[in-house]
């Protein structure tokens, strides 16, 4: 047995110096500039408000469809009460969902500033957007209860109208779990 513990150091040990030498050399040489020409940008104001548009669009509906998925459903079921059958990966979920709803949204607050009508529409939602900020822990911890749910669906349905009236109509798109973790 004294043999394994300096093998498996030596394994550690390995995968590390491979992992820091894989690492650098993907991070490559930044005067390339092969980065800033892989990336498309609008050449007209009328490409870069269809562009904010769709970028809005598709954000809303992640955040909606995480949030509807993994916390208005769940609580719903009544998987987040104490006890309940599956109630720790509900509540797990429920973080994560809400923590990327949060991003989503204020990713599509931000590409809302690209369109000047849907800019007026969402401007007045932003300090619903910001008040979900600490909502992700509740529901981690599990700590979440009908007025934390409720004021995600209000947000979101806020946003949806919001689209809607600007002629961005969100519809709920539901994340795959490992887009939750990232």
């Amino acid at each position: 047995m004294p043999r394994s513990v300096p093998l498996r150091r030596l394994l550690v040990a390995l995968l590390l110096s491979c992992a820091v030498l894989v690492g650098g050399t993907a991070c490559g040489d930044g005067d390339t500039g092969a980065s800033s020409s892989a990336t498309a940008s609008p050449t007209t104001s009328a490409e870069a408000q269809k562009f904010a548009k769709a970028r809005f669009v598709a954000n809303a509906g992640l955040a909606a469809g995480a949030a509807y998925q993994w916390i208005v459903k769940p609580y719903r079921a009544g998987k987040f009460k104490k006890g309940a059958d599956g109630r720790t990966v509900a509540v797990v979920k429920a973080g994560l969902a809400g923590a990327f709803a949060y991003n989503r949204l204020k990713a599509a607050a931000d590409n809302a500033k690209g369109d000047p009508l849907l800019a007026k529409a969402v401007a007045p939602l932003t300090a619903g957007i910001e008040s979900l900020k600490g909502m992700a822990t509740k529901f981690a911890k599990g700590e979440a209860g009908a007025g934390d749910v409720g004021a995600f669906e209000s947000v979101i349905n806020s946003i949806k109208d919001a689209g809607k009236s600007a002629g961005a109509e969100v519809a709920d798109k539901v994340p795959s779990t490992s887009q939750l973790g990232e």
